[in-house]
């Protein structure tokens, strides 16, 4: 029997290769991802964390951090109105935010290197990892916050 004239699904049950385009989804997968319902482990957690905290440094921190040295640097009546405006309590829980996301950012990129020399590669080791990663990042955060109020 010629296999070209043989339908897809007969080749499927034949074992036979099928081209890309013949070839069956499975019904089980999600048609969509719920972003807000996928249990990450905790390494995912940290890496997906360190892409977000280098994008909001990226995207917020060095703009803001260059204002407030063009700032400061301009005139004194701009420092002081630069001392005035961090002195806000919501810029100092932007500020907060950022000194979070550069200290996550940190602890985050030396166990990337970490795991890049292959030490605490292992799954056990790879979860301690991250969990210290949390802790010391938010126990940092909480320290600077302290400083910062």
């Amino acid at each position: 029997m010629n296999t070209n004239t043989r339908s897809s699904a007969d080749r499927a049950a034949a074992g036979a290769p099928m081209a890309s385009s013949e070839r069956r989804v499975l019904s089980s997968r999600p048609v969509y991802l719920d972003l807000l319902r996928i249990r990450l482990p905790v390494p995912g957690l940290v890496s997906f964390l360190h892409r977000i905290s280098g994008a909001l440094l990226f995207l917020v921190g060095i703009p803001l951090l260059l204002a407030g040295v063009g700032m400061s640097l301009a005139s004194p009546e701009s420092f002081a109105q630069l001392r005035n405006a961090v002195a806000n309590p919501v810029a100092k829980l932007v500020l907060l935010g950022l000194a979070w996301a550069y200290i996550h950012h940190f602890c985050a990129g030396i166990r990337f290197l970490l795991l890049d020399i292959h030490q605490g590669i292992d799954l056990p080791g790879a979860r301690r990892s991250s969990v210290i990663v949390l802790v010391v990042s938010v126990a940092l955060t909480v320290v600077v916050g302290a400083r910062l109020w």
